[in-house]
């Protein structure tokens, strides 16, 4: 096994953690550039206003009677705050002893705030997203000197119908939170709340929930979820788009790459995922990795699937336009040229004058002089149509200075006896 090599910046946080599950902790917070001094606590991710609606369609939300029942009595009698975070690390509900959340907003522990490894350094709701167990943090474990004083237990929620993460809930207060038993309480009230889950799953008669998504000839995508329409802005068209493109998921990391040349951040695609779970409401958009979670019904993927069983005609019907046609994001620029030609392949493969006829006739095919030459070809010979679909071939192969239709176009001039 190779040696543990502390990151230069650990040096700075103090001395070393003699525990494995810590140490590791300390070298990803350091490495994602965490602050070991407290001079800069977590982020604000979302306002009040924001939290206020998105808070409601988060999976967890049924649940906060049971995390008051199971730790808010404790929480009032001895001190601390416990806490609800999504998986993403941010704090959904923090509640709990009135002294000790005015000691909590001191180091940002707040409502909306983030506290994942590389925003707060080691804590327990971060360090319980990273490495998906139930995990204790005591006071000078912390990477961050201004949480030393604290003392937290938390514990990874997992839906029990697929295995995904929800959130954390967490217990932090004074050095009576890094007992065994505080770990044994978040560990049993996570227990509690997978098997509410279950239950509430088992017992659900609604049919599956299912995302229809519309992306063809608009710049702005529909999705439809839960009877509900929404058109999204054109940032979160890209986004929903190139996750039901890839199916099984995508790493943030990868989703910025699909989304622009340029560098857009971890840091904003994580934002703009948060607002967009909102849009979206709950149980719709997974983390780790980012994806759609319910089936997805797209129309995009209709025309392909009509495409591979032949029928040119339906596909044809079906096809609006380009896919999100002023998106420049490398992802959807592929897909659009992709489909694009996949549809006009097998129209000029079928031969069928009136889907040609069709193709010619939008604003995507009316340049397209290979298509006005095929239509031409077969179109009666020496009918006004015919002649008409030649010379546009012709006037295209002029106009776009290429050439290679003059030859055909004269011949099929000569034998319609134009």
């Amino acid at each position: 096994m190779a040696a543990f090599a502390p990151h230069p910046a650990m040096a700075t946080a103090g001395p070393p953690p003699s525990r494995p599950l810590v140490a590791e902790s300390w070298q990803r917070s350091a490495s994602a550039g965490a602050n070991p001094s407290g001079g800069r606590p977590p982020p604000i991710r979302m306002a009040r206003d924001e939290l206020a609606d998105y808070r409601p369609r988060h999976p967890l939300a049924a649940l906060l009677p049971l995390f008051r029942r199971l730790l808010g009595a404790s929480a009032a009698d001895d001190g601390h705050v416990f806490a609800i975070c999504d998986a993403d690390g941010m704090l959904l509900w923090v509640e709990g002893d009135t002294a000790a959340l005015s000691r909590a907003e001191r180091i940002r522990f707040v409502e909306g705030a983030v506290w994942t490894e590389a925003q707060a350094g080691t804590n327990a709701p971060g360090t319980a997203l990273a490495v998906g167990r139930p995990v204790q943090i005591r006071g000078s474990e912390h990477f961050s000197a201004a949480v030393h004083p604290w003392s937290c237990a938390a514990a990874p929620i997992r839906d029990p119908a697929d295995g995904r993460l929800l959130g954390v809930i967490d217990i932090t207060g004074d050095r009576g939170v890094g007992t065994p038993m505080a770990l044994a309480l978040v560990r049993a009230t996570a227990l509690a709340a997978e098997g509410e889950l279950g239950r509430h799953a088992a017992g659900a008669t609604a049919a599956a929930p299912v995302v229809r998504l519309k992306a063809l000839g608009r710049d702005r995508a529909v999705v439809e979820t839960d009877g509900q329409i929404r058109r999204l802005s054109p940032r979160h068209s890209e986004i929903v788009v190139a996750l039901a493109l890839a199916g099984g998921g995508m790493t943030g990391e990868r989703l910025a790459v699909d989304l622009s040349e340029l560098d857009l951040g971890s840091s904003t695609v994580r934002a703009e995922l948060t607002r967009l779970r909102t849009v979206l409401g709950p149980g719709v958009l997974g983390s780790r990795p980012y994806a759609l979670l319910p089936p997805v019904r797209s129309d995009f993927g209709a025309v392909l699937a009509l495409l591979a069983e032949g029928r040119v005609d339906r596909a044809m019907a079906l096809y609006a336009g380009p896919l999100l046609p002023s998106s420049q994001a490398p992802t959807v620029v592929e897909h659009r040229r992709a489909l694009k030609q996949q549809l006009r392949g097998a129209v000029l493969a079928d031969g069928d004058p009136a889907l040609l006829r069709r193709w010619v006739d939008t604003c995507w095919g009316a340049d397209d002089a290979t298509a006005w030459l095929t239509l031409a070809h077969r179109l009666t010979d020496g009918s006004p149509q015919q002649a008409a679909a030649a010379a546009r071939a012709l006037a295209l192969d002029a106009q776009q200075a290429v050439g290679p239709l003059a030859g055909p176009v004269a011949a099929l001039l000569q034998r319609g006896r134009f």
